[in-house]
């Protein structure tokens, strides 16, 4: 196939399909080769090819909205520091800077330039999340970003082949797990080589000598089939609100969202302003899951890229919770970000409330541990996790809510095993919580219930950073409200959701996380479906009679 001439549309249909397993080949790798647990069990990361401009022409099925959709941006950043005429075979760039990468110091962002035959002909670009980058932890507690780790700014990773081993050693000196820490960033890098050697496969196999016409095709085709959707919608602007934990104080988040012929726009003016702690969000993070929200409902089958992404914009004053300028504290940032499908559906509710749930436990609720066991020179100081976990996300108006998922991040629970492997830490309990998705015509989906102890005879830190406990996810038409989350000894005493505190040997650490809400009256569920539910365990038999009003066959009798 010659350059010269026009490729056909079958053809450039084929390429962009392999271009989407370029990129997940990438992401796989990444998965297969990380340290750190919460990328290879859980898939916290993100992997993508860009053009030279800095458009994302394909992103991996595998990831995170949170990760790709920031990266998306961060790559022009990159652009901007690292030009493409000074780029050379056998560099890479890297930065966790929050406000040019993925919201919060522990995501490392690699973006890599491809060469075919000597020319620059793309970029490759991942994150991954490092348990570890020093300062006072994973957690909310900060007061400015300066205490939450190591800020690494815009610099060169490997110099055409060379490791900057001055910032290897800086990486390494400045995190509790520095064997885990080292192996990630090489594991990053390692992902984008992969991806760039089967891109240079991929042109030599069609004959191409750049992206641009392919690029162009991919950008102009999706852009188009957003808008094609967006003009099947009716025209207007509608509002929402919604109140959650924050740290100290509840957050309000309130959102105007406007569709008109050139897009879906939406607009945060009126959310709290910025905390004291850090729960606060960059806008990219901010953007990154409010058009992932808006892609949900309006383009679901529409591939991810810089084209589909180019008609849904977000905006959001400086200094509220959702535009946190620096030096803001940010680690916990997703606490917050995460809710923001939920925000951007009660608005959607309004306009196709056939396609929209009720509102979930949204935020994650990673149970992120810390602990000192033996380790130091030339091992790592300790032992940190983050466990991944969540409660129910909100019923669908002709299905159920999902048990114990995590939506909208996307990532995977982390097996017992694995937890178990990699920290001293027993798990005596982790099942559904019964009765705690919202009851309705659809049920939202449960919660679960886990029992943690220490293994040793050591305390073991938790550094709590969970939401849905003051205000768990409101039902809709009737349906009731998800159960809010619980933290709490077992021996009784309640904890705080977000906070360092400590959990001594011997005592058990209960975590409740919340419920999804449910749509419509109860009393309108399916019968067969109710039975199903209380044979399963999923809801109790008091529930069934006094919320359902259905009564079990045993006490019929």
């Amino acid at each position: 196939m010659s350059q010269s001439n026009s490729v056909g549309l079958i053809d450039l249909q084929i390429m962009w399909n392999r271009l989407i397993a370029v990129v997940e080949e990438q992401a796989q790798t990444l998965m297969r080769t990380a340290f750190s647990p919460i990328v290879r069990e859980c898939g916290d990361l993100s992997a993508g090819v860009f053009d030279l401009q800095g458009r994302m022409l394909a992103q991996a099925v595998t990831g995170t909205p949170g990760h790709v959709n920031s990266m998306a941006e961060s790559v022009k950043h990159f652009l901007r520091y690292f030009p493409i005429e000074t780029m050379k075979p056998g560099d890479a760039y890297i930065t966790n800077d929050p406000w040019m990468g993925t919201g919060h110091l522990n995501d490392f962002v690699i973006t890599t330039p491809c060469f075919r035959n000597g020319k620059l002909v793309a970029l490759f670009s991942c994150t991954s999340h490092l348990m570890d980058i020093g300062g006072i932890g994973f957690g909310p507690d900060a007061t400015d970003v300066f205490m939450e780790g190591l800020y690494i700014p815009m610099l060169k990773l490997f110099d055409q082949g060379r490791t900057n081993e001055t910032l290897m050693a800086m990486i390494r000196a400045n995190t509790r797990q520095p064997v885990d820490t080292e192996g990630d960033v090489y594991s990053l890098a390692a992902c984008n080589d992969v991806g760039a050697r089967r891109l240079v496969e991929m042109m030599d196999e069609f004959g191409i000598e750049s992206l641009n016409e392919l690029g162009d095709h991919v950008i102009a085709r999706s852009r188009e089939a957003v808008l094609a959707e967006i003009a099947k919608l009716p025209k207007g602007t509608w509002h929402n609100s919604m109140t959650v934990d924050g740290y100290d104080e509840p957050v309000t988040l309130k959102a105007a969202l406007t569709i008109s012929d050139t897009g879906i726009h939406v607009d945060f003016t009126g959310t709290t302003g910025v905390s004291r702690r850090g729960i606060n969000v960059p806008h990219a993070y901010t953007t990154a899951y409010t058009v992932f929200g808006l892609g949900c409902v309006v383009s679901t089958h529409i591939p991810n890229n810089a084209g589909s992404l180019e008609p849904l914009t977000v905006s959001a004053p400086e200094g509220c919770i959702l535009n946190a300028p620096k030096p803001t504290a940010v680690a916990s940032r997703h606490v917050i970000g995460q809710m923001l499908p939920d925000v951007t559906f009660g608005c959607l509710r309004q306009v196709v409330p056939e396609r929209v749930p009720a509102e979930g436990t949204s935020c994650l609720w990673n149970i992120n541990v810390r602990g000192r066991v033996k380790g130091g020179e030339g091992g790592n100081y300790g032992f940190g996790m983050a466990i991944t976990s969540n409660g129910g996300t909100g019923a669908r108006p002709d299905k159920d809510g999902l048990s114990a998922t995590a939506y909208p991040s996307g990532v995977r629970g982390t097996p017992v095993e694995i937890a178990e492997t990699q920290t001293p830490l027993l798990f005596w309990r982790k099942e559904f919580r019964p009765d705690s998705g919202g009851a309705g015509r659809t049920r939202g989906g449960l919660g679960q219930i886990m029992e943690i102890e220490s293994g040793i005879d050591e305390p073991f830190d938790l550094l709590a950073a969970f939401d849905r406990i003051d205000h768990p996810a409101r039902g809709r038409d009737g349906g009731d409200d998800g159960q809010a989350g619980v933290v709490a000894f077992k021996s009784g005493k309640t904890l705080k959701g977000k906070g360092f505190q400590l959990i001594p040997p011997g005592e058990r650490l209960v975590i409740l996380t919340p419920g999804g809400a449910g749509i419509g009256a109860p009393r309108d569920r399916d019968r067969a479906q109710v039975a199903n539910d209380l044979a399963d365990g999923l809801i109790s038999v008091e529930a069934a009679e006094k919320v359902y009003d259905f009564k079990p066959p045993q006490a019929a009798e």
